[in-house]
C-alpha cells in the first residue's frame, strides 16, 4: 500500500537529531494503566498493518499494545470484507487502541454511522487513496483528467476539484475525518479535503524537507499532520535499522508531529516486516514520550519560506518536474538553493507554504517569512 516511488537524493540538507542515550529511558514498558496522571500521550503513535491474516494483526496488537495507541488496518483483503474490517476494529477497541482504516472503496454511510456509534473516539476514519499528490506528480494515475490544464494554476484547481470528489465519496455524507500518507505535494492534499496527511519518511529524501513542507500546509490550513516511517529498501529488510528508526521517531515528535505510524507490509502485502530491534526502537521511543511532554513551538516563534502560487514543483531533486508535466527550468534551480539556504539556517524552525490567495492571513501567523522573489518580511 504505502511506498515511495521514484525518490531520488536531494541535495538539500538532511538535518537529524540525536539519539536520545539509554540513560534517559525506563527499564521497562508501561501499560495503559501507568501513563502519567492516567492519561495516555496526545500523540498518536503505532502501526500501519498492511497484509491480511487476521490472526497475525491481532498476534501483533498484543505485542505492541503496551507502547502503541493505535493501529492502521491497512490492507483491503480486511477493510473490504466488513466482517474481518469489525472483527480488527473490536479487537483493537477492545485492548484500548485507536484505529483507521484504509479504503479504496467507500463505505455505506449507515456503516461510516454505527463505527462512530460503536467505537466513539476511538474509530478516527477513513485513509482513503493512498499518495495522492505524490502518484500525480509521477503520473501514476495518468493526465487525461487533468487534459485541460494549461497552466500550473488549472492544473492545481484541476487536482483539487477530482480527488475533492473522492474525499465526498468516501466521506458519503458522514462527518468521519479523512488521512491520507503522501511523499510531495501536501498543501494540495488539504485543500482538496484531507483533514491529516502523514509525511512519508524513507528512502534518502530529506526528512526535515519533508517536516517543513506538511507542516507548513497544515498550520496555514488549521489542519493537523504526521507522519508514516515507511521503506528504506524495496527488498527485505525494507525499513530502516532500530537506531535509525528511533532517530526518526524522535525528529517528527521534537517537530510536532500528531501522528507517528511505521509502515509494516512486506512487498506483496502478506506480512509483516518489523523486527526486534524495530520494536524495541518502538518501546524506547514511547517511554521518552512519556517522559518528555511534547513541546509545539508556536508559529509566531519559527520562520516560514513562500513558494509561488500552485507551484507543484515536487523537492526531490534536479530531475524532479512541476505537477508531473513542465520541466525544472532556471527559476526552479534558484528556488531550490533558497530553500536550501534557509533550511540550513532555521533546520526545524522552518515551515515552507506557499502565497496562496485562499489563505491570505499568513502573514500573520509567522514571525520571519522568505519568499521565492528574495523579499523577506519581518514582524
Amino acid at each position: 500500500m504505502v511506498t515511495m516511488k521514484h525518490m531520488v537524493l536531494l541535495t538539500v540538507v538532511i538535518v537529524l537529531i540525536s539519539i536520545v542515550t539509554a540513560s534517559l529511558l525506563f527499564q521497562y514498558v508501561m501499560s495503559p494503566e501507568d501513563y502519567p496522571n492516567g492519561n495516555a500521550p496526545d500523540v498518536y503513535v503505532g502501526v500501519d498493518v498492511a497484509y491480511s491474516n487476521v490472526t497475525a494483526i491481532e498476534n501483533q496488537i498484543d505485542q505492541m499494545r503496551s507502547y502503541t495507541n493505535l493501529i492502521v488496518i491497512g490492507c483491503t483483503g480486511i477493510t473490504e470484507n466488513l466482517t474481518l474490517c469489525s472483527e480488527v476494529c473490536q479487537y483493537a477497541y477492545d485492548r484500548d487502541l485507536s484505529f483507521i482504516i484504509y479504503a479504496e472503496k467507500p463505505y455505506s454511510q449507515q456503516w461510516l454511522q454505527n463505527a462512530q456509534s460503536q467505537w466513539g473516539s476511538r474509530f478516527l476514519g477513513v485513509y482513503p487513496m493512498d499518495e495522492p499528490g505524490g502518484e500525480t506528480l509521477d503520473g501514476a494515475y495518468g493526465y487525461h483528467a487533468y487534459a485541460r490544464a494549461s497552466n500550473y494554476s488549472s492544473f492545481a484547481n484541476l487536482f483539487e476539484y477530482y480527488y475533492h470528489r473522492v474525499l465526498v465519496r468516501m466521506e458519503n455524507g458522514t462527518s468521519v475525518p479523512l488521512f491520507s500518507s503522501d511523499y510531495a505535494l501536501y498543501w494540495f492534499d488539504y485543500k482538496a479535503g484531507l483533514n491529516v496527511v502523514f509525511a512519508q519518511f524513507g528512502w534518502n529524501y530529506s526528512r526535515q524537507l519533508n517536516v517543513g513542507l506538511v507542516r507548513g500546509a497544515a498550520t496555514v490550513q488549521n489542519k493537523d499532520w504526521g507522519v508514516m516511517i515507511t521503506w528504506t529498501y524495496d527488498q527485505p529488510p525494507y525499513l530502516e535499522s532500530g537506531s535509525q528508526l528511533l532517530s526518526d521517531m524522535l525528529l517528527a515528535y521534537d517537530n510536532g508531529a500528531k501522528y507517528i505510524i511505521i509502515f509494516d507490509s512486506d512487498a506483496n502485502y502478506t506480512h509483516g516486516i518489523l523486527q526486534p530491534q524495530q520494536l524495541q526502537a518502538m518501546q524506547q521511543f514511547w517511554q521518552y514520550m512519556l517522559a518528555n511532554p511534547q513541546f509545539i513551538e508556536p508559529p509566531s516563534t519559527r520562520v516560514a519560506f513562500v513558494l509561488p502560487n500552485d507551484y507543484g514543483y515536487g523537492f526531490r531533486g534536479p530531475e524532479d518536474k512541476i505537477w508531473g508535466l513542465w520541466q525544472a527550468d532556471n527559476f526552479t534551480w534558484q528556488l531550490c538553493v533558497n530553500l536550501n539556504g534557509v533550511l540550513q539556517q532555521y533546520q526545524s524552525r522552518l515551515d515552507i507554504i506557499y502565497d496562496d490567495p485562499a489563505f491570505p492571513n499568513y502573514t500573520s501567523v509567522y514571525d520571519t517569512l522568505f519568499f521565492w522573489n528574495g523579499t523577506i518580511i519581518r514582524g
